[in-house]
C-alpha cells in the first residue's frame, strides 16, 4: 500500500493540530506548516521520521516557495489542508482589524490554494482542502471582514472546481465549515455552543477520507444553517445577532 502524505498550513494550534495529529496516528506522512517554529518542531519531535515541519506566513510572498520545499522535503502531497485563518468581534469597526482579517483569509487564502491548485495541476491528481467557517453564510454585523472572507472562500472553491472540470483534471475539493471551535481563536469571547477541537478533527479527517465536497459541523451547525438560510434579508438585518 502506497503511503498517503498531507501538507496542513495552520497546524500549530487549534484544529489544524488536532488534525495532523490523527493522520499521524493514521500513519500518514505529515508536512505541517505555520509561523510559530517552535510549536511545529515539538509536532516533529514527537514522531521522528514521519512529520516534515516549515515556518512559513501565508501573508508572505515566499510562502508558495517555503510550500514547494515542505512537498519536496515531504515526497509529494496527496492532500492539501489549509487551516490557517485569523478571526475577532469588530463591533466599532476598527479599519486594521478587518484589513488584517482579509490579509489572511483572501490574500494569504488565494496564494496557498492556488499554490495546491496548481501543484496538483501538474501532478495529474490531488485533493484541495480548506477549513472556512458558517460565518460565511449570512454577513455578521459583529465580524464584517471574517463573515465576508468566508464567503469569499466558500465561492473561491467552488470556482475552483469548476475550473479544474473545465481543464478536465481530477482534482477533489472539500470546503470545510465548522461553527464554534473552542480553539486560541475564540479565547477571548464567549461563544454558544462551542464544539471540542479534537471531535471537530475527528470529524473533518472522516469527511476528507470520504472526499466529500462541502461539511458542516456538527449536526446543530447544520440545522442553524439550514434555518439561517430562510431568513430573508429585511428581516436578517434587524437581528441583534453578536455572535
Amino acid at each position: 500500500m502506497a503511503v498517503k502524505r498531507v501538507v496542513i498550513i495552520g497546524a500549530t494550534s487549534g484544529i489544524g493540530l488536532e488534525v495532523a495529529k490523527g493522520y499521524l496516528k493514521a500513519g500518514w506522512q505529515v508536512g505541517i506548516a505555520g509561523r510559530r517554529e517552535e510549536e511545529l518542531e515539538k509536532l516533529r519531535r514527537t514522531v521522528p521520521g514521519q512529520v516534515c515541519a516549515q515556518v512559513l506566513d501565508v501573508t508572505h510572498e515566499d510562502a508558495p516557495y517555503l510550500l514547494k520545499q515542505l512537498i519536496d522535503e515531504l515526497g509529494g502531497m496527496d492532500l492539501f489542508l489549509l487551516s490557517s485563518g485569523i478571526g475577532k468581534q469588530n463591533l466599532s469597526l476598527t479599519p486594521d482589524i478587518e484589513l488584517q482579517t482579509a490579509a489572511t483569509n483572501v490574500e494569504g487564502f488565494i496564494r496557498m490554494v492556488t499554490a495546491a491548485y496548481h501543484y496538483f495541476e501538474q501532478q495529474g491528481h490531488g485533493h484541495l482542502a480548506v477549513i472556512s467557517s458558517i460565518a460565511g453564510t449570512k454577513g455578521l454585523g459583529s465580524a464584517p471582514a471574517y463573515s465576508a472572507t468566508k464567503r469569499f472562500q466558500n465561492t473561491y472553491i467552488e470556482a475552483l472546481d469548476q475550473l479544474a472540470h473545465i481543464n478536465r483534471l481530477p482534482i477533489v475539493f472539500t470546503d470545510i465549515r465548522p461553527g464554534f471551535v473552542a480553539t486560541p481563536l475564540l479565547k477571548d469571547d464567549k461563544y454558544p455552543l462551542l464544539m471540542n477541537v479534537s471531535a471537530v478533527a475527528a470529524h473533518i479527517i472522516s469527511a476528507l477520507n470520504k472526499k466529500k465536497r462541502t461539511v458542516i459541523i456538527d449536526r446543530r451547525y447544520q440545522v442553524l444553517v439550514f434555518f439561517w438560510r430562510l431568513i430573508p434579508k429585511w428581516l436578517w438585518v434587524r437581528l441583534p445577532v453578536r455572535n
